[in-house]
C-alpha cells in the first residue's frame, strides 16, 4: 500500500479525532482507500458534513474496539482530553502482548506537551500510542480545505515512548504498516524534545516572521512592487491564531530562542546600514549564502 487511489485497505477501521484540514485529509486518504472511517468532532455541521461521502460513523468507547488506527488530528490540549477521557476503553481494547487493539498517534505540531501525558496515560492503561507529526499542510484550515492526497510524498516524523528496543520497532512497523495508505513519502524517528527543538526554528519561527513582516506600514503599498519574494515569505502570515498561539506557547522557550537569535541577527545588519559600513553589510550577506549554500548541497546529497 502505498498511497491514496493506488491501494486499497478495505480491511482497515480508521477512527480521527478532530476534522479539520488534517484530520479530514486523513479521513478522506484512508476513505478513497476502501477503508471504514469513524470520527468525533466537537463540530455537529462538520461532522454531518463528513459523513455525506467520507464518515460511515462515530468514534467513540463503543466503536474504539473496531479500529486499526486512531488518529488524533484536534489542537494539542484537546488531543489529550480525548485521549485522557478515552483511555479506559482503549485500554480495554487493546493487549499489549499480542500487539492487538488500536494504535493511537497524534498530528500536533508540539510533541512534548502532548507526549508526555500520551506516554503515561498508554502505560497505565495498556493501549499503543507513538506521537506523529505529519509535515504538510496549507495556509487554509477546515475541512473544507482537506484532500485525500494532503499526504503524498510528504514526511513524518515518529516519536515513541521511551520503552526497549523490542517495543520500540514493533510500535515503529505498526505505525508504518497503517499508515502506508496515506502514502507518506519519508519517516524519521526522534524524541519529542528534539522533535520540539527542531520544529521551532523550521515552523514556529518561519510563520512568526511571515507573521511579523506583514505588518510593516509598506504592505499597503506593495501592490505592483512585488513578485516572488514577497509571496515566498508572506505565505504563511495567513494562519490560525487560536491553533498557532497554543502551539506556541506550547514551546515558548524553543521559540523564543529562535526569536532572540533572529533579533541579533537582524540587528548586525541594521547596525552595518546606520553606520554606513557597506563591506560589514556585504560579509554578512555573504556569509548568510554560503550557509544557504552549503544547506542545499547536504540536503542534494
Amino acid at each position: 500500500m502505498s498511497s491514496p487511489g493506488q491501494a486499497r485497505s478495505s480491511g482497515i477501521t480508521f477512527g480521527v479525532v478532530g476534522l479539520g484540514l488534517i484530520g479530514g485529509s486523513f479521513a478522506r486518504a484512508y476513505r478513497a482507500c476502501g477503508a471504514t472511517v469513524l470520527a468525533f468532532d466537537t463540530n455537529p455541521d462538520i461532522f454531518a458534513a463528513a459523513s455525506i461521502e467520507t464518515v460511515s460513523g462515530p468514534l467513540d468507547d463503543a466503536s474504539i474496539p473496531s479500529c486499526d488506527l486512531i488518529v488524533l488530528a484536534a489542537y494539542p490540549a484537546a488531543c489529550v482530553d480525548w485521549l485522557r477521557e478515552h483511555a479506559a476503553a482503549l485500554g480495554a481494547a487493546s493487549d499489549m502482548a499480542t500487539g492487538s487493539g488500536p494504535l493511537v498517534i497524534d498530528t500536533a505540531g508540539v510533541k512534548s506537551m502532548v507526549c508526555s501525558a500520551a506516554f503515561e496515560l498508554a502505560e497505565k492503561h495498556g493501549f499503543a500510542f507513538v506521537g506523529a507529526h505529519p509535515m504538510a499542510g496549507t495556509e487554509n484550515s477546515g475541512f473544507a480545505y482537506s484532500r485525500a492526497d494532503l499526504f503524498c510524498g510528504a514526511p513524518m516524523v515518529l516519536t515513541p515512548p521511551p520503552v526497549d528496543d523490542f517495543a520500540r520497532l514493533s510500535l515503529l512497523d505498526r505505525a508504518h504498516t497503517l499508515l502506508a495508505p496515506v502514502g507518506f513519502g519519508t519517516f524519521s524517528v526522534t524524541t519529542p524534545e528534539t522533535h520540539d527543538a527542531v520544529i521551532a526554528y523550521t515552523s514556529q519561527l518561519a510563520h512568526v516572521v511571515s507573521n511579523a513582516y506583514v505588518k510593516s506600514p509598506s504592505a499597503q503599498e506593495h501592490h505592483g512592487f512585488s513578485a516572488g519574494s514577497y509571496r515566498d515569505l508572506t505565505r504563511v502570515a495567513h494562519l490560525n491564531p487560536s491553533m498557532w498561539a497554543e502551539l506556541m506557547c506550547a514551546n515558548a522557550d524553543n521559540l523564543s530562542r529562535e526569536i532572540t537569535g533572529l533579533i541579533d541577527a537582524l540587528r548586525a545588519y541594521r547596525d552595518a546600514l546606520d553606520a554606513g559600513d557597506r563591506e560589514r553589510l556585504r560579509l554578512l550577506l555573504a556569509e548568510g549564502d554560503r550557509i544557504k549554500r552549503a544547506l542545499d548541497d547536504s540536503s542534494d546529497n
